[in-house]
């Protein structure tokens, strides 16, 4: 476990001890010395993971602003999860963000124990009494956009798919990019594959060559390591979460893109405000919040399908067009 910060321990048990002298000083003159929130996130790998990555980005940028003061552990494992909770939570943080998935009831049991600190945590269950949101990369949306760029370009009509976890998380986003894929080519067959393991590239690249090997001409990278084997066998690829068309020039198509700051900017709001509540902030992820969107390489998405999928992407945005959600693990076409 790593822990991240601007303060030396000594520095953190002075601006503690001094609290009671703080909170005096801005009763005395106004609430400006008050301003900043004392915001601090857990995860559970490094924050260059893509899915971790857009959260600590959204709070870097806060913190950017001037709205808030920020302190991050990485690399935390699940044994450690409630301990590292319970630390952040006793330093008198006012909002602490992180990942329940692997220790649900642990995550809830702390968020009970300290009603006084907001937690706002990616879950696949519900939000709690008094103090337990939850959110969720609902990008559902824009992968079944980048689905219809993929059908498309197939000329194999094999689309590999190499995923982490068959969790709800990345199975929706999955079937949608299916679902789009079929709209555009009913044809289109379906290679699936987890590697369990949120980051294990070597792993995503070896699923990868074998499906290639067995016809896959365009794959889906939900994971690391998949985007490396399309470029050592000149295939395209679909990215997931983040763009790394910079770092794979003329290999990915298209990538659906998770947008955090819609989320922590209104749990910040809510915090300050004194108005945060045990909600559901998946919503925030959706196209129409700002929170999830499409990036096309339109060098590599002939001029047609861009419209093609800019007129859905607008269809979406209108309330026209809903992405069906299916939790279900998907598997391969036989």
């Amino acid at each position: 476990m790593t822990m991240k910060s601007h303060w030396s321990r000594r520095a953190a048990l002075a601006v503690m001890a001094g609290g009671l002298a703080v909170g005096a000083m801005a009763a005395q003159t106004g609430p400006a010395l008050a301003e900043k929130l004392k915001v601090a996130a857990i995860y559970t790998l490094p924050v260059e993971q893509q899915w971790i990555g857009r959260i600590h980005k959204a709070l870097n940028a806060a913190k950017d602003r001037g709205d808030i003061e920020y302190v991050y552990s990485e690399n935390v494992a699940n044994t450690d999860y409630e301990r590292v909770m319970r630390e952040y939570a006793e330093q008198g943080m006012s909002l602490v963000v992180g990942e329940a998935f692997a220790v649900e009831r642990a995550a809830r049991k702390v968020a009970a124990d300290y009603p006084d600190t907001s937690f706002l945590m990616g879950s696949s269950f519900g939000p709690a009494k008094p103090n337990f949101a939850v959110f969720d990369n609902w990008i559902h949306e824009p992968s079944y956009l980048s689905g219809m760029v993929a059908g498309a370009a197939t000329k194999s009509n094999v689309i590999g798919m190499v995923g982490g976890y068959a969790i709800p998380e990345v199975n929706r986003l999955m079937h949608a990019f299916m679902d789009g894929a079929r709209e555009v080519n009913p044809d289109v067959k379906f290679l699936v594959n987890f590697i369990d393991s949120w980051y294990d590239p070597p792993k995503a690249k070896e699923s990868a060559f074998a499906m290639m090997d067995a016809g896959a001409d365009i794959m889906y990278a939900e994971r690391f390591g998949v985007s490396d084997a399309a470029v050592e066998r000149g295939v395209k690829a679909i990215g997931n979460v983040i763009d790394t068309s910079g770092d794979y020039p003329g290999t990915i198509l298209a990538s659906a893109l998770w947008h955090m700051e819609p989320t922590i900017d209104r749990a910040i709001a809510a915090v300050k405000g004194g108005t945060f509540e045990p909600a559901d902030y998946g919503q925030y992820s959706f196209v129409a919040y700002g929170g999830a969107s499409l990036v096309m390489d339109e060098k590599l998405v002939p001029a047609d399908m861009v419209a093609k999928v800019r007129a859905k992407e607008k269809e979406i945005l209108d309330g026209f067009f809903r992405v069906n959600v299916n939790d279900a693990p998907p598997v391969s076409d036989k």
